[in-house]
């Protein structure tokens, strides 16, 4: 018997298939979207050349040469061949959605609400969410979700890999989002350049606490052009292997609140910039085997959540 209630499918983690069943009552879809952002450990006013996993923003299949309504028209017409009365989210993904002038901001979100979404998701940082740019979100008339990057609670990693912000200001950013109301889901990685297995569960165990509406827990990839792949040819980085990956997260979910809706186990990389882990590119086998181990370990997620 499953022991988790926040699932439909069996699974022992709050899936977010059961979160959107229950809140928008059919199947839903993002619509990806890059509006043309930059970042500010790209621009050069944190820092320069991005993350070193960062091969020019998440979103490699998006196009930034055209408008968000263009973009929408696009990917509603993929969407709906696949289900014609999906509910669409608007994905604000490449780069950092909220490092902009307000007016700016606010022409973009607006254009995507015009154009008749169910919703908005903002890919951004602690550190560019203000008070300003929460006010702005709390204008939109549709459902909004703040997607934070954390990525790592530990300060030698954001060092090691460029993030240009501190635990301190994710902080700062997450509880002005939470205390105006606003839904927040943060992205973990596991896998960093140097980090163990305790360190990985610390920032689950960390970030678990805070209580976010949802989580992303992403696998480290190494894309090609990025300088994540040259200590990866060095021999400076080693990616965790598939028993490693599963393992890690299957504990760090025993950590983390049931309420929390986990919105993705694992991540996708560019296939035709994949460099490693190549057992990343099987996704379906991924989610087998973490199934598999709870239902082994008797574990779901919360189990350890004090």
């Amino acid at each position: 018997m499953n022991p988790f209630k926040f699932s439909d499918d069996n699974k022992r983690y709050h899936t977010l298939s059961y979160h959107n069943k229950h809140t928008y009552g059919r199947k839903v879809y993002k619509a990806v979207i890059d509006a043309g952002f930059t970042c500010p450990n790209i621009d050069g006013s944190k820092g320069k050349g991005g993350c070193i996993f960062c091969d020019g923003g998440s979103g490699y299949f998006t196009t930034a040469c055209v408008s968000v309504a263009e973009q929408l028209k696009l990917e509603y017409e993929r969407i709906r061949k696949k289900v014609p009365d999906a509910s669409v989210i608007a994905y604000f993904q490449a780069h950092t959605n909220t490092y902009a002038p307000i007016y700016v901001l606010r022409k973009l979100y607006n254009e995507a609400v015009d154009f008749g979404v169910d919703g908005i998701s903002v890919a951004t940082r602690g550190d560019c969410i203000n008070s300003e740019v929460v006010a702005l979100l709390k204008e939109i008339k549709v459902p909004v979700t703040v997607e934070l990057g954390l990525q790592s609670i530990h300060h030698k990693t954001a060092e090691l890999i460029n993030r240009g912000h501190t635990y301190d200001e994710f902080i700062n950013g997450y509880r002005l989002l939470k205390e105006s109301g606003i839904r927040v889901c943060v992205h973990i990685i596991n896998g960093l350049p140097y980090e163990t297995e305790d360190m990985m569960l610390k920032t689950a165990e960390v970030l678990g606490k805070l209580k976010p509406d949802g989580v992303k827990l992403h696998l480290l990839h190494v894309i090609e052009g990025t300088r994540l792949a040259k200590m990866y040819e060095q021999g400076e980085y080693k990616p965790l292997t598939k028993d490693e990956y599963v393992d890690i997260t299957v504990k760090q979910l025993e950590l983390l609140p049931p309420e929390t809706v986990i919105e993705r186990i694992t991540g996708d990389g560019d296939k035709s910039k994949l460099i490693a882990p190549l057992w990343s590119m099987d996704k379906i086998s991924v989610l087998g085997a973490i199934d598999v181990t709870q239902r082994e370990r008797d574990s779901f997620q919360g189990k350890k959540y004090l």
